[in-house]
């Protein structure tokens, strides 16, 4: 069933993010049509069609391999509230809620949110909502975000994720390029997950070949999870976040020189963390900012 986002402001995130703004407010449309076609491109006239257009801004790519659909469903265990980004036909939504999940699912497309809602017509597991997700007001009890999400809005939905304070866990399929260097499979570590590291676990689920997604994307996608710690792995937010705001700057041209231009003590810690003297920051592992955080700190 269809409901409105509710009229009130999200609470203050655990980490800084961009902010949600003001939800969008749901119409209660009948459904029409069929599902999106499985055609990469479908023309009427040799013009594109109103899906062809909504799939290219807003890049749809939809799931349509039962296969991967069962791996984002083991990867995220789903069960009590679960919020769906980009809910488009509902093959995910279907699959979480048969899986025991409380599943509020988010469209901005409203062709797409009118037939999910019809679909779902009935189903007192499933709520659609029209609107932005990255604009939703956050649950003031724990729940989970498993979706199949944009790759353009990918970094805004994340943002929200970790900025949502009863969240518990993130399942995100996402393109395996950015999965991949927040997990730190490169071997090399962004800003955004060392920063949110003492507060959540960043870990790189199985890759998603993109012949399973209907139109076919350009590139493979990966599964991205994102739990929240039972407790934090340091004590004080705002000096750890300016000490890693610090050691990414550049200033210096590497760790060390960053650190020591505002602190004392600094090759002493990163002896401890075991870090080189030379290291650059991409290549400082997120544990060994913590131990640079206790060193520097305590």
């Amino acid at each position: 069933m269809t409901r409105p986002q509710d009229e009130q402001s999200a609470p203050a995130g655990a980490l800084p993010t961009e902010h949600p703004g003001r939800a969008a407010r749901v119409t209660r449309d009948h459904a029409f049509g069929d599902r999106p076609s499985s055609r990469t491109t479908s023309r009427v006239g040799g013009a594109r069609t109103t899906a062809d257009r909504a799939r290219r801004t807003l890049s749809q790519n939809f799931l349509a391999d039962r296969q991967a659909i069962d791996l984002v469903i083991r990867a995220a265990d789903p069960a009590g509230l679960v919020l769906e980004p980009g809910a488009g036909a509902g093959a995910l939504t279907l699959a979480l809620a048969g899986a025991g999940a409380q599943v509020i699912g988010y469209e901005i497309d409203p062709r797409l949110a009118r037939r999910l809602a019809a679909r779902t017509r009935g189903d007192p597991r499933v709520e659609v909502v029209h609107g932005d997700f990255t604009t939703a007001p956050v649950p003031g009890r724990p729940f989970a975000v498993v979706g199949n999400i944009p790759y353009s809005a990918t970094s805004k939905i994340v943002n929200w994720c970790l900025g949502a304070p009863s969240l518990t866990s993130a399942t995100l399929l996402t393109q395996r390029e950015y999965a991949r260097k927040r997990a730190g499979g490169y071997g090399r570590w962004s800003r955004v997950t060392v920063q949110s590291w003492p507060w959540f676990h960043w870990r790189l689920g199985p890759t998603v070949n993109r012949r399973s997604f209907r139109p076919v994307p350009s590139v493979d996608s990966a599964i991205l999870r994102i739990e929240r710690r039972p407790e934090p792995l340091v004590r004080g937010r705002r000096t750890y976040q300016e000490l890693v705001e610090l050691g990414f700057s550049g200033l210096g041209g590497s760790v060390r020189a960053s650190l020591r231009m505002r602190h004392r003590g600094v090759d002493a810690a990163l002896a401890a963390a075991g870090v080189p003297r030379d290291a650059v920051v991409g290549y400082v592992h997120p544990d060994q900012w913590i131990t640079l955080w206790q060193r520097l700190y305590w």
